[in-house]
């Protein structure tokens, strides 16, 4: 009889721990009209997607919307696979590409608040490579030929702080144009997947694109921020971020390799004619293991691993009792760190309206922009097609996952057009 008590009752634990280990990795769920949100016009955007994904307009996409910490949309439509046909499901992972910024900015941060690192160091202190790096600067040619870069001696050196904000003067050469960029392109930087440290011994020999601290482009200063992030440390990228941020938060499918088989039939994939995401960078296979881990743009993840994270940056720092970052420095993250001095670039992607924080493209102004928001959301996006925002004066947060490049621009637009018209009441 005791026997048979305390088997029912280490039956009972264990249904206790593990119904708490399932909680903790998924956010509650609530009707819309709970958390201020019209059920029928956030039911106009699913009805939009599925029928695009009839059309063959993208292969499949999920829509998960939050708000006061409780999901009130979370839908997958279309095809997770062209080429199988799968269906779309909501544990689908997905290559976030630049959405790996945001989770490497975070890093960072923790090393700043361990006073490990200062946001005013050189970068140099950190990776002597790129102490001497010179500027590439354009000169036309009088008689009318092709213009000739001429290297010049940097200002000043680029800091920590110009690595968050993409103030480094590195750059990146799938898009755009100017001579710097085309050595870049020709210097085939990461195509064979070099480790970090490899990589940014090849990124110092080519020259900045900018003074540092004068332009915001957009480059691969997260990817050196990545290194750093293992020099300080002393760990791997992806070590550090799985014990601090990816495991404390229950972010279980993300990481920068999908090496668990029984995982990798979930992977997104697009169309067989829309992989490129620019000049000599097309779609990677993440069940190949390679040395490099991008912290700019080299992560997998779901729609729920991502929204965990938002949740934490929307609750200053914090989720279910795990802390990750001071609400202090979330809110030094999502300022505006690009205002004064700093002259956007020609591809100045944030958009009118937005500065540009630690990670994060940041609203300014209730108007300016063409697309609706709040002064003080802050959002990015993937180039394979994923895209978030965070609202904090909604509180309210939006993760979109798919894979369609040509289609990114498009659907970031439309899905803030129609979810803020789903908002019925204002944040309590």
């Amino acid at each position: 009889m005791m026997r048979s008590l305390r088997l029912h009752l280490l039956v009972a634990l264990l249904c206790l721990v593990t119904t708490g280990l399932a909680q903790a990795q998924s956010l509650p769920v609530v009707k819309p009209e709970q958390v201020g949100l019209s059920s029928e016009r956030l039911g106009r955007i699913t009805a939009m997607l599925k029928a695009d994904a009839d059309k063959g307009t993208i292969p499949g996409a999920i829509l998960l919307v939050a708000r006061h910490g409780k999901i009130a949309a979370f839908d997958a439509v279309g095809v997770r696979d062209p080429g199988s046909k799968a269906p779309m499901t909501k544990d689908a992972i997905f290559r976030i590409y630049s959405m790996s910024k945001p989770i490497t900015s975070v890093a960072t941060m923790i090393l700043f608040e361990e006073g490990k690192l200062s946001l005013a160091d050189p970068v140099a202190k950190y990776v002597p490579q790129l102490g001497g790096v010179k500027v590439g600067v354009e000169k036309a040619d009088p008689s009318g030929g092709a213009p000739t870069l001429e290297l010049v001696a940097a200002r000043r050196p680029m800091t920590v702080q110009d690595l968050l904000r993409h103030t480094s003067g590195l750059t990146y050469g799938f898009f755009g144009d100017g001579l710097v960029k085309k050595a870049y392109v020709d210097s085939k930087l990461w195509v064979d997947y070099p480790s970090n440290a490899e990589f940014v011994d090849r990124i110092a020999k080519l020259p900045l694109i900018y003074q540092p601290g004068t332009t915001w482009d957009y480059s691969h200063s997260t990817d050196v921020l990545g290194r750093l992030i293992e020099v300080v440390s002393g760990k791997t990228l992806y070590e550090f971020e799985k014990a601090r941020i990816l495991d404390p938060l229950g972010m279980k499918d993300t990481a920068f390799y999908v090496t668990d088989k029984t995982k990798q039939d979930r992977i997104a994939e697009p169309f067989p004619n829309d992989r490129s995401i620019g000049v000599d960078a097309e779609f990677n296979d993440p069940r190949v293991v390679q040395k490099w881990e991008s912290g700019g743009g080299g992560m997998v993840g779901t729609a729920m691993d991502y929204a965990r994270f938002l949740q934490m940056l929307l609750n200053g720092g914090t989720l279910d009792g795990k802390r990750i970052v001071g609400p202090k420095t979330v809110a030094y993250m999502t300022a505006d760190h690009v205002g004064g001095g700093v002259t956007p670039g020609p591809l100045y992607l944030p958009g009118a309206g937005f500065g540009f924080g630690l990670g994060f493209a940041v609203r300014k102004d209730a108007g300016v922009s063409p697309l609706p928001g709040s002064v003080g959301e802050y959002n990015w996006g993937g180039a394979g097609g994923t895209y978030f925002w965070v609202d904090p004066k909604e509180n309210l947060f939006v993760v979109f996952m798919m894979q369609s490049p040509k289609q990114r621009v498009y659907y970031r637009a439309l899905l803030k057009d129609m979810i803020y018209a789903a908002v019925d009441k204002p944040a309590r």
